[in-house]
C-alpha cells in the first residue's frame, strides 16, 4: 500500500480500484490498521467511496491509542493538548485566570496587530492528519483569536461607515486567506533555499566540477553527502548554482561515478530532478551522434536509478516536439545495452506504453523489444492494441514496419488469434517494401 500511495499517479484508476477493494475484504477480527488508513487515504485521492472531506483515515482504535500516547507526551506542545478529563477545581482557576487576562488581550492586539508565525511544528504536521477533536478545537480557537482580533481593531475613530458585525464574516475570510497565502509563501521561500551547511560546500562542489577529469577514481567527495540533507526543491536550486547542463561531458560521468557511490539510494524524487538536470537538456540539445561520456554516464545512471530515468528522461524526450535522429539514436542506444537489468526493460516498456506514440517512438521501442523483454499477457495486449491503432497512420513508416516484424518474429508465441486477424488487416496497408516479410512473418504465427 505504501508503494501505491508513492506511485499512484502514474497508475491507471481502473487498475488500482481493484486493490483497494480487494485490501477492505480484510475478515479477520483485528484489520490491520495501517492497511486500513492507507486504502482510505488512497480512496479520498481518488474520490471514490463514502469518503469525505474532514474524515479521519484512522480507525477509531488508532484514533484513541493516539489520542492516549498525545496525553502521555505531557504538555509539550501546542499541537500535543488534548481534551482531558474536567477537573472542578482547575476549572475554576482557570477561568479566574482567563477573565483576569480578558483586558490585557485586547490591548496586546492593538499594540501587536502582526499574527504570530507558525510553529515548526505546525508547518510540518501533514494537513490530511486534521482530523482529530483536538486539532479541530485548536483550528476554532485560532479563529475566534483573528476574529477578535479584528473587532478590537475597529472602533468609531476609524471612521468607518460602516458596521464591524456586518463586516466580520468577510473580514475574517480574508484574513483566513490572507494567512494561508503568506504561510504557503513562506513555506515556498524556505523549500528554494539551501541549508547553510549546503550553501557553504558550493564552491567546493564547483572547483570539484571544473578539475574532475575522465578516470578520476577514489571515494565520492564527503561535500555530496549534503545531497540527503536536500528537499527535492532545493537540489533543484543546487543543480542550478552548479550549472550542471553546462558541464563537460567527462566531467558528467564523473559526477555520475560519484553520485552511483553514494550509500544510501538517493530517494526518487532526488534523482528525478539529478536526471533533469544531467541528461535531460543535454540530450534534448543534440545535433549530432551522443558521445560515448554521455550514453556510458546514462546508462550506468540508468541501471542504478531507472524508474527516475523512465519518468524524468524517456517519457519527456519521446514527447518533446523537437526530438530528432540524435535524440533517437541515444535512447536506442540505452535500450540497446546489455547492462540494464530484465526489470528495467519491462519498466521502460510500461512507460512508453503510456505515451502517445509517434515515429520516434517505434524506433525506441524496437530497440527496445529487440531485447526479448518479458511481457505479461495484459501488457503485450496493450501493446498489441495500440500497435493496431497506429497501423493504418503508419502504413508507410519504415520504423513501424520494422517494430512490426520483431513483434511477429520474436514474440509470436505471445500472439493469439484475435490478435492475428487484427494484424492481418493492419498489414493489408503497409505500402513499405518489408510489406511481404511482414505477411510471410504472419503466416508463421502459431493458429
Amino acid at each position: 500500500m505504501s508503494l501505491l500511495m508513492a506511485v499512484r499517479s502514474s497508475l491507471p484508476e481502473s487498475r488500482l480500484l481493484p486493490v483497494l477493494h480487494i485490501a477492505q475484504q480484510h475478515t479477520g477480527p483485528a484489520p490491520n490498521t495501517w492497511l486500513w488508513a492507507l486504502a482510505e487515504l488512497l480512496r479520498k485521492d481518488l474520490g471514490v467511496g463514502d469518503s469525505v472531506n474532514g474524515a479521519s483515515p484512522l480507525s477509531q482504535s488508532c484514533q484513541r491509542q493516539l489520542q492516549g500516547l498525545c496525553r502521555q507526551l505531557g504538555q509539550g506542545g501546542r499541537r500535543l493538548k488534548l481534551p482531558q478529563a474536567p477537573d472542578p477545581e482547575q476549572e475554576e482557576v482557570e477561568k479566574e485566570e482567563e477573565e483576569g487576562n480578558d483586558s490585557q488581550r485586547s490591548g496586546k492586539r492593538l499594540k501587536e496587530p502582526e499574527q504570530e508565525p507558525a510553529s515548526p511544528e505546525r508547518e510540518k504536521a501533514p494537513k490530511r492528519f486534521r482530523c482529530l477533536e483536538w486539532e479541530e478545537e485548536e483550528e476554532e480557537e485560532n479563529r475566534e483569536e483573528g476574529r477578535s482580533e479584528h473587532e478590537s481593531s475597529e472602533s468609531p475613530a476609524d471612521g468607518g461607515g460602516a458596521s464591524p458585525i456586518k463586516d466580520q464574516p468577510i473580514v475574517g475570510s480574508e484574513n483566513d486567506e490572507a494567512g494561508q497565502s503568506l504561510e504557503d509563501a513562506n513555506g515556498l521561500a524556505e523549500s528554494l533555499e539551501l541549508p547553510k551547511a549546503v550553501q557553504d560546500q558550493v564552491p567546493r562542489l564547483q572547483q570539484l566540477l571544473k578539475t574532475s577529469r575522465e578516470g578520476l577514481e577514489g571515494a565520492p567527495p564527503v561535500e555530496l553527502q549534503l545531497l540527503y540533507e536536500c528537499s527535492p526543491s532545493q537540489i533543484d536550486l543546487l543543480c542550478a548554482q552548479l550549472q550542471l547542463p553546462q558541464l563537460s561531458d567527462s566531467g558528467l560521468l564523473q559526477l555520475c561515478t560519484w553520485l552511483l557511490a553514494l550509500s544510501p539510494d538517493l530517494s526518487f524524487s532526488n534523482a528525478a530532478v539529478l536526471t533533469r538536470h544531467l541528461f535531460l537538456g543535454r540530450i534534448l540539445s543534440l545535433t549530432s551522434s551522443a558521445s560515448r561520456l554521455l550514453t556510458t554516464a546514462l546508462i550506468a545512471f540508468c541501471a542504478k536509478y531507472s524508474y527516475p530515468v523512465c519518468k524524468a528522461l524517456l517519457g519527456p524526450v519521446l514527447q518533446a516536439p523537437g526530438t530528432g535522429p540524435p535524440q533517437t539514436e541515444c535512447l536506442c542506444r540505452l535500450m540497446e545495452d546489455a547492462a540494464l537489468e530484465p526489470d528495467t526493460r519491462v519498466l521502460m516498456l510500461g512507460q512508453i506504453l503510456e505515451l502517445s506514440w509517434k515515429e520516434e517512438t517505434f524506433s525506441v521501442l524496437q530497440a527496445l523489444l529487440e531485447r526479448q523483454v518479458e511481457v505479461t499477457p495484459e501488457k503485450f495486449s496493450v501493446l498489441m492494441e495500440k500497435l493496431c491503432e497506429e497501423g493504418l497512420a503508419a502504413a508507410s513508416s519504415m520504423a513501424y514496419a520494422k517494430l512490426m516484424l520483431t513483434v511477429m518474429t520474436k514474440y509470436q508465441a505471445n500472439v493469439t488469434e484475435t490478435q492475428k486477424m487484427a494484424l492481418a488487416t493492419v498489414l493489408e496497408h503497409n505500402t513499405t517494401f518489408l510489406r511481404k516479410s511482414l505477411q510471410a512473418a504472419l503466416r508463421h504465427l502459431a493458429p
